[in-house]
């Protein structure tokens, strides 16, 4: 079993449920006592958020750089990177390691794929819906159409995200008004909604909607698992 390298906390929630899924997976895999073999470089989120809100990605390519090389040295064979946002930052990470490192997008890509879906909803942080390196992935890559809301439900989306759900707050009056989203975007034809935030998740299941979700955490944390154990 190789051993999986994260990079989380950011945020906590999410590092949380990343670490659930790769136990519980590796376990239904060999069964018995088994665990997954695992490190973990914890970031400060309240460090992340201030540079995030000054767009200073500069910076914040070193720190995942940092992070990355961290974990390499810690003897990982393998790199997640338990966030969708942060994947802005993957190429630093790549260009700084001489592990694999497996890309959030691409992993949600070849799961829709796979159904033969071929217009879905993206939902996440602002900078996750209005710039292009997650939907570029799947529609240069893999041929998937990627539609997001207007600018209005955007923001709504991102502030639940960010001052509610990254606190662990799950406020019934957000997932309605999520529903209401995923409902609109529904009728313009998403055949399918992709929770392109680690946090998303906490507050949306697949029985929430009418359509098929891909919770990019579980679907990034059952590859590593896959990874791990070939």
């Amino acid at each position: 079993m190789k051993k999986i390298g994260m990079i989380g906390g950011l945020s906590w929630e999410s590092s949380q449920v990343y670490y659930q899924i790769l136990n519980e997976k590796v376990n239904e895999a060999l069964g018995g006592f088994h665990s997954a073999r695992c490190i973990l470089e914890s970031v400060d989120f309240g460090e992340i958020e201030k540079l995030q809100s000054k767009d200073d990605w500069e910076t914040m390519d070193e720190h995942m750089a940092e992070a990355a090389k961290n974990l390499e040295n810690a003897k990982a064979e393998l790199i997640i990177l338990c966030t969708n946002t942060m994947h802005l930052c993957s190429d630093a990470i790549i260009n700084n390691v001489g592990i694999p490192f497996l890309h959030i997008a691409r992993e949600t890509a070849k799961r829709i794929k796979a159904t033969g879906l071929e217009k879905v909803l993206l939902l996440g942080t602002k900078f996750t819906m209005e710039r292009d390196f997650f939907k570029d992935i799947l529609q240069d890559e893999f041929g998937i159409r990627v539609v997001i809301p207007n600018k209005e439900d955007q923001n709504l989306i991102h502030n639940v995200i960010y001052q509610e759900l990254v606190h662990g707050n799950i406020i019934p009056q957000s997932k309605a008004n999520y529903q209401q989203i995923i409902s609109k975007m529904i009728k313009e034809g998403a055949e399918g909604v992709i929770l392109g935030c680690t946090e998303i998740p906490l507050l949306i299941k697949a029985s929430d909607v009418a359509i098929p979700i891909f919770d990019t955490t579980r679907i990034h944390a059952e590859a590593a698992v896959q990874f791990a154990l070939k």
